[in-house]
């Protein structure tokens, strides 16, 4: 009788602790070649009351898809954009042509639909999509749209690690909001210039909870914010390991209690709950109490543009219930000593030294938003020039006020150094990143090479720029362009053609000087950026349909697929 009680009193108080939290949503998971993205607003409930009008993608409320793709595969994109305005979509984190990139130049206005495509090079890894839309940014990501992509290879795969999506593989997107108090609707801009906020949503859901199986399993964590960073760790502080970054998997797991994440960061780690009682509970928090000023979120204020009911507190990122050992799949019951066994750049590397500095944003009435190098972002911007398959290596150096999280377009690249010393890097920045943490008053020196994409047209740079949501808006970020061996944009090395607009018909003809050359993709984009047609092979060599096209002046681009070199023309629409 006693134990008979005993198990009813565990059990009513699970179910009572149980009511405080929220099931959390796992997004739907697509897999394939061809993947079609459908933008929209949407509602959901957040808070009690009226729901809140929310960013969504396909059959999600908040956020969007899990996209499954493979390294080697050649993928394709329906983007349709049903918002009341225009958007870009940027593939976090993947190794492109800078016109499939989604950056701020690749505009989709409301309405259309934008069809990008690549051969997916990158490693193993988990990366994610979201809009980029300049002095918009902040705003569309506020409304939750975005989603994971989970690359997979064969190296990967042939490990024994967690990877049952949903079960004991979960991606978890961290961010937090506030909400106007008659309406519901989130805290914004232009609106308001407000950056943290007051409640915590895990993959778009309040008080977030999750049932977890009793062995290890794998974490795939983004923080998704606006601008916050958390400080990661579980309330019993037991150890987890550190097993990808950004870039991929880490040559071997790192074991810790703690990692910081900032916004744009990933982090792939490994839990054991295999000695955790079924039906018992641990909670994933953010320990970011007593921060040092600079680290965002760590803000003592609770109102105003940089305070939140959040700051300066440790809180919950997701309630874990431990359930049953999985018994469809085998259960992995440990850690691997070893995970890959890459080789990373080096400063000795580089041929090429680039310095950046963090600059402005100082308080007060006279302040200019923060930038590089005293120059304030604009898309008609001078971009850097790389020379492609160069090494560079780049310090960015924050003399400033306040930390950032640093983003670079296009490809990885190796943290060789923080302050000016190797040994500073921690462990579990040792793997490929492409976004890192730049603390006040410190600097990071990182190595990397701008290899296979080349595309000297100023109208499609890569970016570099803090990802907190409001400086990129306001102006700090940067672009470069990767030229190849072409001497200019209308003439190539390789893929020498000409074009014949025939107004009979309303085509375009293409007639290339060698007709044994292989074709990446072409492009037709208007004058001032926006890309309008983008076609593979076989669908232009009898004539490109441009009779959809207001009158006007084009740009003509095609990648040659075995130099990855770019030529450009323009032509007419009469």
């Amino acid at each position: 009788m006693k134990n008979t009680l005993s198990l009813v009193i565990t059990m009513l108080f699970a179910a009572f602790s149980h009511a405080q939290y929220n099931t959390m949503t796992m997004p739907e998971a697509l897999t394939g070649t061809t993947f079609d993205l459908n933008i929209h607003e949407s509602t959901k409930q957040l808070v009690s009351g009226n729901q809140t009008i929310t960013g969504s993608i396909n059959n999600e409320t908040f956020w969007g898809p899990t996209l499954f793709i493979n390294k080697g595969d050649l993928i394709h994109m329906n983007v349709t954009n049903n918002l009341n305005e225009s958007t870009t979509v940027h593939w976090h984190g993947m190794h492109l042509p800078s016109v499939m990139d989604g950056g701020p130049h690749q505009i989709i206005p409301a309405g259309t639909l934008w069809q990008p495509y690549w051969t997916v090079m990158n490693q193993a890894t988990t990366l994610w999509y979201h809009p980029h839309l300049h002095q918009s940014t902040q705003e569309q990501m506020t409304k939750g749209i975005g989603g994971f992509i989970i690359v997979k290879d064969p190296v990967e795969s042939a490990l024994a690690l967690p990877r049952t999506y949903g079960v004991d593989d979960i991606v978890l997107a961290l961010t937090s909001r506030s909400y106007n108090t008659t309406t519901n609707t989130f805290v914004s801009p232009p609106a308001s210039t407000r950056v943290y906020g007051d409640y915590m949503l895990t993959n778009g859901t309040p008080s977030a909870q999750y049932t977890l199986p009793k062995q290890f399993v794998r974490m795939r964590i983004l923080n998704a914010e606006v601008e916050r960073g958390y400080n990661i760790g579980f309330s019993d502080n037991r150890t987890f390991y550190i097993i990808g970054n950004d870039g991929g998997l880490l040559n071997a797991p790192v074991a810790v209690t703690r990692v910081k994440l900032l916004v744009g960061e990933r982090v792939e780690i490994m839990v054991n709950l295999g000695n955790d009682t079924v039906g018992s509970s641990i909670d994933l928090k953010a320990y970011n109490s007593g921060q040092a000023f600079g680290f965002p979120g760590g803000e003592p204020n609770t109102t105003g543009d940089f305070g939140s009911l959040l700051n300066n507190i440790d809180f919950n990122l997701l309630h874990i219930n431990v359930g049953s050992t999985t018994t469809t799949t085998t259960p992995i019951t440990a850690v691997p000593t070893t995970l890959l066994n890459d080789t990373y750049w080096t400063a000795a590397d580089a041929t090429v030294t680039r310095a950046i500095a963090v600059t402005n944003g100082n308080p007060g009435p006279a302040s200019v938003p923060f930038n590089f190098d005293n120059v304030t972002y604009s898309l008609t911007m001078t971009p850097k020039v790389v020379n492609l398959n160069d090494i560079e290596k780049w310090t960015v150096t924050n003399s400033n006020v306040f930390g950032h999280s640093f983003h670079l377009h296009d490809v990885e690249f190796k943290i060789v150094a923080r302050n000016g010393s190797a040994s500073a890097v921690g462990t579990h920045e040792s793997g490929w990143k492409d976004t890192f943490y730049l603390p006040k008053n410190e600097s990071v020196t990182f190595v990397a090479k701008f290899n296979d994409f080349a595309d000297s047209d100023v109208n499609h740079p890569y970016m570099y720029h803090c990802h907190f949501g409001g400086h990129e808006d306001g102006g700090m970020m940067g672009q470069f362009i990767v030229t190849g061996t072409m001497s200019t944009s209308e003439n190539a090395p390789s893929t020498a053609f000409s074009l014949y607009p025939n107004p009979a018909n309303d085509k375009l003809f293409v007639n290339l000087k060698d007709a044994s050359t292989e074709i990446y993709y072409v492009t037709i984009s208007t004058i001032q950026g926006r890309v309008v047609m983008m076609l593979p092979q076989p669908e232009w060599q009898n004539g490109i349909d441009i009779s959809s096209l207001e009158s006007g002046v084009y740009t003509f681009q095609m990648m040659d697929k075995q130099t990855k070199s770019v030529t450009t023309k323009k032509f007419v629409k009469k």
